[in-house]
């Protein structure tokens, strides 16, 4: 820890930094900030930094409003979009009382907790997600957004302004030290995708805040907007966020099984039982906008089912295919999440729920070999084959009655996020869009 500290005020000095950022998340994902001069920062490094939490969505009530930014020493990283003659570095931070015991309203500290109770199993937790966006030529929302492009999947254009942006997003990332797996062109017109390489959960999480602004301020310095909305476009396929995940015992795949058809260790088995079963329950958080179960609807290869399968891209769970000699990338896919969660909560509640089904020794359900798309409700429900929650009100509801999702997220976090999702509900609820005025006001 001292020599770390060392290290940032060393590096703060050499490379004469005006200011630092300190960066957290509320508990809806939105990145929040306020900078502190180097004057400051050996007294935030030891002590933390006391603001108001009671101006953050889902933080302190009123009556007990201030709280602590902690750094996280690890996270410490020069901002390269900034001028030369004004250097900024960020890092992280956790969120605590004012007596340094750590702060139920946190969403960091949420994933901390779930990751501790792996590790008291045994378990390393890491993930790998897909991040899906859109470039629009503007954030206008009066007209309909406006495509950068009409490329389709793993298109490659010569000269394309969304894809120089792409590009440029991928080498700030690998100046912060953040590794890109690939980059390429998804399927919808100006759809994009960034992979990024196997971490462990909560580096994944801080990592994922991290793309989201890189992508957005890179694409603001060009006049464009980036945006991570999960359905934007009618007709088109929406933004998703397929996060890999496995656990290790050591420097051991707990996933894998040289011995089993699939490859498969019973850990894994059980992990995506208590993925499948658990899994209407997470998806508010998994998938927390009403515009999510735009996205999470039949025919745009986005799950609308709960299921398993190995090269079933209708699945919820999907196993992929490991190279030979490779048994360290065994890992499951798991569909649902998209680009707009809030990492640190959904990493949390995918976790949650296949630990549930490691201690319960949930059994594995029968794989989904047909294409669930083209299955009738009757045949989907022969099958045992259950739906996902088709809006947010559903979701909500599914969430509200679960003891897993309750513990994971702590009374806190649970309780607030409840009701500022039932509001967002009841605010989408009493809308008039353009699609009933189209379809009935002639009519009716």
């Amino acid at each position: 820890m001292r020599s770390q500290q060392e290290y940032v005020l060393r590096t703060v000095e050499e490379r004469a930094i005006r200011f630092v950022q300190l960066w957290f998340t509320d508990v809806l994902g939105t990145a929040k900030t306020f900078s502190i001069t180097p004057a400051e920062l050996e007294n935030a490094l030891e002590e933390g930094m006391t603001f108001d939490g009671s101006a953050i969505d889902g933080f302190s009530r009123i009556q007990e409003s201030d709280v602590l930014a902690r750094p996280d020493l690890k996270t410490f990283q020069l901002l390269p979009w900034h001028p030369d003659d004004v250097p900024v570095a960020r890092v992280f931070c956790d969120i605590s009382n004012l007596d340094g015991t750590p702060f139920e309203g946190c969403p960091r500290h949420v994933l901390r907790r779930t990751l501790d109770r792996a590790r008291e199993r045994g378990f390393t937790f890491f993930s790998a997600p897909e991040i899906e966006f859109f470039y629009f030529a503007d954030a206008d929302p009066s007209h309909d957004p406006v495509a950068l492009d009409s490329g389709s999947y793993f298109e490659l254009m010569a000269s394309d302004k969304a894809s120089d942006l792409r590009k440029r997003s991928v080498l700030t990332l690998e100046e912060m030290g953040i590794p890109v797996e690939h980059a390429q062109h998804e399927d919808a017109p100006s759809q994009h995708e960034i992979d990024l390489r196997y971490t462990d959960a909560l580096t994944m999480a801080d990592t994922v805040m991290t793309v989201r602004l890189v992508v957005k301020e890179t694409a603001m310095q060009r006049g464009v907007h980036a945006s991570f909305m999960p359905k934007p476009l009618a007709g088109e396929q929406g933004s998703g966020m397929h996060t890999h995940v496995s656990l290790f015992e050591g420097d051991k795949n707990a996933f894998h099984d040289g011995d089993d058809p699939y490859g498969l260790s019973d850990v894994a088995k059980r992990f995506m039982a208590g993925l499948l079963r658990h899994a209407p329950e997470i998806t508010a958080v998994t998938n927390q906008w009403v515009n999510s179960y735009k996205r999470l609807v039949t025919g745009y290869e986005a799950p609308a089912h709960v299921s398993w399968a190995r090269n079933n891209r209708s699945a919820l769970v999907r196993v992929p295919v490991i190279k030979r000699n490779k048994v360290e990338s065994t890992r499951i896919e798991y569909r649902a999440p998209d680009s707009a969660c809030n990492p640190y909560l959904a990493f949390a509640v995918i976790l949650a729920a296949g630990l549930k089904g490691i201690d319960e020794e949930y059994e594995l359900p029968r794989e989904a070999a047909a294409n669930l798309y083209a299955m009738t409700p009757e045949e989907l429900a022969a099958d045992g084959i259950r739906a996902l929650p088709g809006s947010l009100n559903e979701a909500i509801g599914e969430m509200e009655g679960s003891e897993l999702v309750a513990e994971t997220l702590g009374e806190h976090v649970f309780e607030w996020f409840i009701r500022n999702k039932r509001a967002e509900w009841a605010g989408y609820k009493t809308h008039i869009s353009q699609f009933e005025r189209d379809r009935y006001f002639p009519l009716l």
